[in-house]
This record gives C-alpha cells, structure tokens and sequence, in this order.
C-alpha cells in the first residue's frame, strides 16, 4: 500500500476474518511510514454529504458580518465560527509562523454524557453556535453521526491491524469527545507573509482524521520519513484518513502521526474541506499496547481530554 491506493472497507467488512487479517497487515505496513490512508467504498450516503456541502457553501459565501454572528465568543472557545488568521496551527509544533489563511466553522459532540468533570463541561461540551440557515444543524448532525460511526468501524480495522481483538478500543470510545470542522480556504488577494500557510504544519491529536475535500483544489501535503513534503492526492468519493498523536502513543510509535500542511497552491480558488476529528473519551487514558511495547516504552501515560484542551489552546 501507498498513499495513492484506496483501502476498500467495505469489501474489507464483508471479508472474512483470515482475509481481514491479511488486508490489516498491509495496513499495519503503511501506518508505520506514512500515517495517511485513502478509503472507499465506506458507506456513507452521497446525500448527507450533498447536504452538508449546501449549508457550508451558504455559510462560507455569506457576508462577514453574517459570519461573525456565530463567531466564538471569547478565545480559546472551541466551536462556532473562526475568523481567518485566528489560529496558528504550527504553534502546536512549537514553532511560531504567521497565522493560518483559513476560517472554519467548527461543532462538538452532539450529547453530554452522565458524570462529566467539570473540565469537560467547560471545554469539549461548551454548546456550538449555530448559524440561521434552514437545515444547517440537521445537516452538520447527521454528517457528524454517520463519522461518528466511521470512526468506530475504522478502529475496529486499526485493532485487528495491531493483532487485537476487533472491539478492543470499544470501552475507549464510548463516550468520544470528537470535533467536526468545515475549513474554508479562501482566495488569497494580499502579500502572504513569510512562512505563512494556508495550515501551517502540524500533527492531529487524537486517534485519527477523516478528511473530505470539496473539490480537487491542490494543497495538502505530508512529510514523509525522508523529510520530503509529498502532495496528498484527491480520490473522488474516498475519505482521507490519517492517524493522530494518540494512536501513536498507543503504538509506541509504531504508527506515524504524520506532520502535515495546506499550503497556498492554486491562490486564486478556495479550498473546502470536512474534518472529523476522533478523540477518545474525555478520562481515556492512552498507554503504550502490550505488543507495541518492544525494547521499552518511548511515552509517558497521557489522558485524552487534557491532552486535547491543551494542544488545542496552544494554538489560538
């Protein structure tokens, strides 16, 4: 496998469990050089994508003062609208580069779980801003239900891929703290500061990313073992996927939590993008696997939510 090969889910699903093994070592062998896979055939209804495409451009082509109307009320809050260069997402890096050619619109999970701590409630469960457009929660919603799903089936795949049983990460993601975020690239019509990006580069922090590109607008890049940027290819109806800070932790490094960028190609168009964000339960706690362990383990126990609040306001 290759980033440009698709991963067929569902026939992997309908396979059997000798057949999926063998399909997961191969996934195995391309988590442990570049973290990115592409998926097909997943299932999701073109419709529901369709929708929530209606919304976002409706959203994204209003005014900015329409916008501002469901902007995040204070720093550091997580969902609602972001204005273009309000974040920095190379910071989470620790590196300090001008801030990112972006706005977003972004949406937590649609339930509170009985016994939350109070550190979850005041971050990862704050409400979203909804904007006044005929169907845009339902929409964003029922997007956000059938990732919620996809996540699920996807680390049902990466447990069977790490020699697990299939339901392994159940009792982790029970209870999932996970983000949606529409991303608007928009053209770019001023002198673009030095090291200034479109997405400044940057690791995903939790278990792992599903990425829907509107169109075929270039800009997405990984870093690959070598330290060459590679372009991510767009593969009509396939999800990009890519694993986060978490999963690498759980796997000692095994897998890679690729560094990646959106950089200013194609300046006169707009880049749009879905991104679901799977994070583990707010109290998981993400120690290295049994099997992944090998001549010793390279990271200390992290737990999700704290984990997440903190890169997150690293970068605003």
């Amino acid at each position: 496998m290759n980033i440009n090969d698709k991963f067929d889910l569902g026939a992997f699903e309908a396979s059997s469990f000798s057949k999926q093994k063998e399909i997961a070592s191969r996934i195995d062998e391309q988590l442990q050089t570049v973290g990115f896979l592409i998926v097909s055939n997943h299932g999701i209804e073109s419709e529901k994508i369709n929708n929530i495409w209606s919304v976002l451009i409706k959203f994204f082509d209003s005014n900015q003062n329409y916008k501002n109307k469901v902007k995040a009320p204070f720093k550091g809050y997580p969902y609602g609208y972001l204005v273009s260069e309000s974040e920095t997402l190379a910071k989470s890096k620790g590196e300090f580069t001008p801030p990112d050619l972006k706005e977003s619109f972004n949406g937590g999970p649609l339930y509170i779980p009985e016994g939350i701590s109070s550190d979850a409630l005041e971050f990862c469960y704050l409400p979203t801003i909804w904007p006044n457009i005929d169907n845009f929660r339902k929409s964003w919603e029922d997007y956000y239900c059938e990732m919620e799903n996809l996540s699920e089936r996807l680390m049902s795949v990466f447990a069977i891929a790490l020699k697990l049983p299939s339901k392994y990460f159940d009792s982790y993601i029970d209870k999932p703290i996970s983000a949606l975020r529409a991303l608007n690239y928009p053209p770019i019509n001023k002198s673009i500061l030095p090291n200034q990006l479109r997405a400044g580069a940057h690791t995903d922090y939790g278990s792992l990313t599903i990425l829907l590109p509107m169109d075929q607008v270039e800009g997405l890049q990984i870093k690959d073992l070598k330290g060459n940027w590679i372009d991510v290819p767009y593969i009509k109806n396939s999800f990009i996927i890519n694993i986060g800070d978490l999963m690498a932790l759980w796997t000692n490094d095994r897998w890679t939590s690729t560094l990646h960028r959106v950089i200013p190609r194609n300046k006169d168009f707009s880049r749009r993008t879905l991104v679901f964000f799977h994070q583990p339960n707010w109290d998981a706690k993400i120690n290295c696997l049994e099997s992944c362990k090998g001549e010793g383990i390279k990271h200390l126990e992290v737990v999700s939510g704290p984990y997440l609040m903190e890169k997150f306001k690293s970068t605003t």
